[in-house]
């Protein structure tokens, strides 16, 4: 049956109680809320690149290290193995700024001469005094049909009215001794004092001074000019330097190709033992821990390699432990500093977390302190605080090989043989549990370091991976 309705027209029936309502009061606080999580990711996302490349220049200027060197060169100030490749010939190729990323953020930590200290520069969490030279540029390169790192010390202002100046100051400050007049017998001993205030006073000191010798001689004529002499006493004050130079016998750091004035040359980067690292730098800080570990298994090395890897990172820190020149220890143990060659032989990525132990001990012993926090040097050398005194101890908390330990049990243990996993888990465990006390390092540190490199080698000798 028809009806009719008053004007013709059928009116809309009513919507359910909160259906439609509520739909279309919930569409428009929707809306707000997907436009306030697109604009605030596109926030993010800007900031990160503006951060990255705004960052950039500071990080990467090697064109500017390059300019200041060879003016100084051609000056006579300085001199060195490559000054006439670097500036002459052209031979010395720049590759890839690794400076740019967070792993090869390399700083100097200046030796004092007065003050007898390589004192760390400070960043965030560290208990240490700020650099006087600068931070390091790191470039791969390539010299001679060899691929090379180069580094060279550069000025840290940005502001371009100082900048004009960095040349000036760096011949002043940098390039300063030893000053004219001064005799070879003046400038061994000025380098036996020096060696002496930050490795310790041993008895094979008057051998590596031969060598600093025989390095500033790199022409050999016999004698040592004072732009060679200058050059060498600039590159003593770089911590990694420093470092090469007295584990320039060990297989495990990277050798000294050459220099000029404080610009050196060693080995090409050796592999980065997880390939996170190969990702974009914006992405790194994005990506969660478990994340991280899930793409080091994926992308890393098969596990027998790792275990190669690891035995070689092993070696190291025996070589660490009461070697020629003294103990030296790792003051920030990641697994951004450890490389590997192509064959899978484990490489030192980076020395200037490693420290000698007389300028560990003279930071620390008789530093004021409330907690042990406050006794740290680099990243993780710490020692204990006496609460007593509120003064740190000498003795650090933990061994090298203890932290090297800890950073193996999230290596080695993902993907190990079944047969394998319970024994090594239960040995890296009672690693990690050795102490820094002077009393229990030379009782457990080699026997436990033994086991450790016997249960590996055992798993992978007589295979392709040995």
């Amino acid at each position: 049956m028809n009806q009719s309705w008053p004007g013709g027209k059928r009116p809309w029936p009513k919507p359910r109680q909160g259906s439609g309502e509520q739909n279309w009061g919930r569409l428009p606080g929707l809306r707000v809320r997907c436009i306030f999580l697109a604009w605030l990711g596109i926030f993010a996302g800007s900031w990160l690149v503006y951060e990255h490349y705004s960052s950039y220049s500071e990080r990467c200027r090697g064109h500017v290290c390059q300019v200041v060197i060879c003016d100084q060169y051609r000056k006579g100030i300085i001199s060195g193995s490559v000054c006439q490749d670097l500036c002459e010939l052209h031979m010395v190729e720049w590759r890839t700024c690794l400076s740019a990323a967070p792993a090869q953020q390399v700083w100097s930590w200046a030796g004092r001469v007065g003050l007898g200290l390589i004192l760390p520069v400070q960043r965030e969490g560290d208990v240490c005094t700020e650099d006087l030279y600068g931070p390091v540029q790191v470039y791969s390169g390539l010299w001679r049909d060899k691929d090379v790192t180069i580094k060279c010390g550069i000025e840290e202002t940005l502001d371009s009215k100082v900048r004009s100046d960095a040349a000036p100051r760096r011949e002043l400050v940098l390039f300063d001794k030893p000053t004219r007049g001064t005799s070879i017998k003046e400038f061994r001993e000025m380098t036996l004092s020096f060696l002496k205030a930050n490795l310790g006073d041993l008895p094979s000191l008057p051998a590596l001074v031969g060598q600093v010798l025989l390095m500033a001689d790199f022409n050999k004529d016999n004698r040592v000019s004072l732009a060679e002499a200058k050059s060498v006493w600039a590159l003593l004050q770089r911590n990694e330097f420093l470092l090469l130079l007295s584990l320039q016998e060990k297989e495990h750091a990277s050798r000294l190709l050459g220099y000029c004035g404080d610009l050196y040359l060693t080995e090409g980067v050796p592999h980065g033992a997880w390939h996170a690292a190969a990702l974009p730098p914006l992405l790194r800080p994005l990506l969660p821990p478990a994340l991280q570990g899930a793409l080091q298994q994926w992308l890393g090395p098969a596990w027998p390699w790792r275990a190669k890897i690891a035995i070689g990172l092993l070696e190291f820190v025996e070589e660490l432990f009461h070697g020629s020149y003294g103990t030296f220890y790792m003051c920030e143990t990641t697994l951004a500093n450890v490389g590997y060659t192509a064959t899978y032989d484990f490489k030192m990525a980076d020395l200037q977390q490693v420290a000698p132990e007389a300028t560990v001990r003279r930071f620390l012993q008789g530093r004021r302190c409330e907690h042990s926090a406050d006794c740290t040097y680099g990243r993780d050398c710490r020692a204990p605080c006496d609460r007593l005194m509120r003064q740190c101890k000498g003795d650090l908390i933990q061994p090298n090989l203890a932290k090297v330990c800890a950073l193996l049990r999230g290596y080695l243990l993902p993907g190990a043989p079944a047969d394998l996993r319970e024994e090594l888990g239960t040995q890296l465990r009672t690693c990690t549990t050795l102490s820094g006390l002077a009393s229990q390092v030379e009782a457990h540190h080699s026997l436990v370091l033994s086991h450790l490199k016997t249960l590996l080698w055992k798993k992978i000798s007589n295979t392709k991976y040995s």
